[in-house]
């Protein structure tokens, strides 16, 4: 059964009539805002019922602060397996600390604790406990779980370098913690005059120097009546105190009383064992768990009543909230403070201990579209800060990352750093001081071939892509469709930069540069269909067939990548009839598809097959931008109805609530932004396209003081058409918002209907913008 309640928050300045001057000169003069208990809505567990062959997000639960150094979650898979946790499981490991973007990434830098009681059992298949989601508490901020086992409830709270930990024991002669620093590199040393062990870890799946290691503190608060390590091989060192190999940890033992709780308080350093205590000290010190709980719980309070919801479906506003808390995670602060509290970070890039801003796990072929923007309108300084660590990524390694965790990856294509950075410079969230140094980062991908540390980065196929306008199909560089498409946007984006940095040259030239993407339209299918180096198309030709020219999708999925001139597409597709045609029928064609390039039905293709949309694969990035694009057309509300479908279909606060890859926050970027009402198609472009809003009202408090209220009048399942919109107090009729009119503040009201209304933004002057429109008025 659903229950239905009305919540309500409330905005605004705090200020009493009753209040004395005294008390009012206590109360800062910026809009005081009222923190409701959010982060009680979010389910981090959303998206964790997924596996290697069918994935409902990806998602392991990150019990964390927004964007911390470390994440910690229960570990139900063995050592160095991607999905570390999955909701089907049924014995839990231990409860780890956790740098792990995606499966697919894997994980670096991870240690574990675990309790047993009775028997010892160390070894990670023998110790592993029966648990159930009954006995299960998860929230972003606190982690509980009853270890069935051995009688024992573990609990955690996170802060952005340290935990807390709280183990409540049974009566026992043998009571154990367990601390596994893992593979590929481990080092354990007990201090038990000190209730110590210290230590370090250096597992990660590539990415890193040679000197990389994460140095780990874990002060006890009992003292240890037994000491032992394992060394390599789980080879059991009664009484030694200390070992080093490829695989150690470290084991001490106590006897309990029946409720007995021993705390347990952990920081971890890339930088120092001496780092590692100061981050301990500081971050937790004397500090009860129930106060580093809370600490953590008002942490996602204040991010997430950035954001405020009110409405009368309970399901849709946790599954708000559960999207919002993903978007926070990432990218990760992988920098520290020091002895005199200056910002310095360990450069994952040249291994060495430098200063300044550092940000790593993420993946921009992902999240350029829906994150960073989403950064740039709530989060400008955080975003600023994330531009300075660009800069210094640039410095230290000679290059852009386009995948890092937490240095360069090879994994995905494109030049997307690109966007997120133009995007962020256009709406005034770069500093002066990191300008120049991104962009000369950015027109180095455009024009060196030579030295790029991983494939990933810079531009594969950049020589021929500059020679002729695309990169071929017949050359061996995989993808080269996709890559086409995602370096002429990328191209884009350099221009606008250019442009307003006064580089006029430069900025013709990749102005011209950013309609390569006509290279590739085939007049005959209306399709982007890969090109030999000859002029010629690929051949034969199958619209259906997965990867091969394109990235994890195929040509009816990738035709849509012309984000910067979704006009010119219009115009090559022979109008606006043909084009809102063309994209109909990729949701009413059976979800067909040609997996032979990858030999088998790769996750994502199953994931589109199963949801009954055609071949529309939302779980997947490259499209998920493409119901928006009957707004250019002047049909917004073949958008409205689009979106409603996919934010009350596809999405839930549930284990399987994804439909897809939630890669970074990308995915539920998405929703946070439909179910506002709006979304960055073009981010590089100071618009957002309209769609339809999910909630009766929604305010947005802006970091610079202003609120942004979003109303919807008549607001239900079945009304989601817009009938017309308001923004304050004047008539609107343009499908799209600008982001300046969001960052002034002002309310936008919506009054929707079960009918569509054809004619509202349905004019050419009432369209987003395109690059060949913006051309003709020049």
């Amino acid at each position: 059964m659903m229950y239905k309640t009305k919540l309500k928050y409330i905005t605004g300045f705090i200020l009493a009539i009753s209040l004395s001057c005294q008390e009012e000169a206590k109360i800062a003069p910026e809009q005081q805002l009222i923190t409701q208990n959010l982060a009680d809505y979010v389910n981090p567990l959303m998206g964790t019922d997924s596996d290697f062959s069918l994935s409902n997000g990806n998602t392991y639960p990150a019990i964390a602060t927004p964007w911390a150094m470390n994440f910690w979650t229960p570990q139900t898979a063995k050592m160095g397996n991607g999905w570390t946790y999955s909701y089907d499981a049924k014995t839990i490991r231990g409860i780890k600390q956790t740098h792990q973007p995606s499966p697919w990434i894997n994980d670096y830098a991870a240690f574990s604790l675990m309790a047993v009681t009775g028997d010892l059992k160390y070894q990670e298949d023998e110790r592993a406990s029966y648990f159930s989601h009954k006995a299960e508490t998860v929230k972003p901020y606190y982690y509980s779980v009853y270890l069935a086992d051995y009688d024992v409830v573990a609990e955690v709270a996170p802060t952005e370098r340290a935990a807390h930990f709280k183990f409540t024991f049974p009566e026992a002669d043998r009571s154990y913690l367990l601390l596994d620093a893992f593979y590929k590199g481990s080092m354990v040393k007990i201090i038990p005059e000190e209730r110590k062990i210290i230590g370090y870890c250096r597992n990660n799946s590539g990415g890193v120097p040679e000197n990389f290691h994460n140095y780990f503190v874990a002060e006890f608060d009992k003292d240890f009546e037994l000491t032992s390590t394992w060394a390599d091989d789980w080879k059991l060192l009664e009484d030694v105190s200390q070992s080093e190999g490829e695989h150690v940890g470290a084991i001490i033992g106590f006897k309990t009383k029946k409720g007995e709780v021993v705390h347990v308080k952990v920081a971890s350093s890339f930088i120092s064992l001496e780092q590692a205590q100061l981050n301990l000290d500081r971050e937790v010190g004397s500090d009860t768990f129930e106060q580093t709980k809370e600490k953590a719980k008002q942490s996602w309070n204040e991010e997430l009543n950035r954001i405020q919801i009110e409405d009368d479906n309970l399901d849709h506003i946790k599954t708000f909230y559960s999207c919002l808390y993903r978007v926070l995670l990432f990218p990760r602060k992988f920098y520290e403070f020091d002895k005199n509290n200056e910002i310095v970070h360990y450069s994952p890039y040249n291994g060495k201990v430098l200063p300044g801003y550092m940000f790593t796990d993420n993946g921009f072929w992902d999240t350029f579209r829906a994150v960073f923007p989403f950064f740039n309108m709530m989060y400008p300084e955080l975003n600023s800060h994330i531009m300075s660590g660009l800069a210094n990524t640039y410095k230290e390694s000679g290059w852009l990352p386009e995948w890092a965790s937490p240095g360069h990856r090879d994994c995905m294509i494109g030049s997307n750093s690109a966007p997120i950075i133009v995007d962020a410079f256009l709406k005034g969230n770069v500093n002066e001081k990191d300008t120049d140094i991104l962009f000369e980062a950015i027109l180095k991908n455009a024009t060196v071939s030579e030295g790029r540390p991983v494939n990933s980065v810079g531009r594969a196929g950049l020589t021929y892509y500059n020679s002729l306008g695309y990169v071929p199909y017949d050359i061996d560089i995989n993808e080269n469709a996709a890559r086409t498409l995602e370096y002429a946007y990328a191209d884009f984006t350099i221009s606008e930069m250019a442009e307003k940095l006064g580089k006029t040259d430069i900025a013709k030239k990749y102005r011209e540069k950013s309609m390569n993407y006509h290279h590739l339209f085939d007049p005959v299918t209306g399709l982007m269909r890969g090109k030999n180096e000859d002029g010629s198309f690929q051949y034969p030709f199958n619209p259906l067939k997965w990867g091969d020219a394109f990235t994890e999708g195929n040509s009816l999925h990738y035709t849509w990548s012309v984000f910067q001139d979704v006009q010119g597409l219009i115009n090559l597709m022979g109008g606006n009839k043909a084009f809102i045609e063309k994209l109909d029928s990729v949701f009413t064609m059976p979800p067909k598809f040609d997996d032979s390039y990858y030999g088998f039905t790769i996750h994502e293709i199953r994931e589109m097959q199963i949801v009954n949309m055609g071949n529309y694969a939302h779980g997947n990035q490259p499209i998920q931008h493409m119901i928006y694009l009957y707004n250019y057309a002047g049909a917004p509300y073949k958008t409205q109805e689009r979106i409603r479908e996919v934010l009350t279909k596809l999405y839930a606060a549930t284990p399987d609530g994804y439909c897809g890859d939630e890669d970074n926050g990308q995915t539920s970027a998405w929703y946070v932004f439909s179910a506002l009402g709006f979304y960055p198609v073009t981010p590089g472009v100071d618009q957002y396209v309209i769609g339809s809003p999910l909630f009766n009202k929604a305010t947005l408090h802006l970091k610079n003081g202003n609120t942004f209220e979003i109303i919807s009048e008549n607001n239900s399942d079945t009304n989601f058409y817009i009938d017309s919109v308001n923004l304050n107090g004047t008539a609107y009729n343009k499908n799209f918002l600008k982001a300046d009119e969001i960052q002034k503040g002002g309310i936008l009201k919506f009054k929707l209907s079960n009918k569509a209304n054809k004619a509202w933004g349905s004019q050419p002057e009432q369209v987003p913008y395109s690059l060949t429109n913006s051309i003709k008025t020049k």
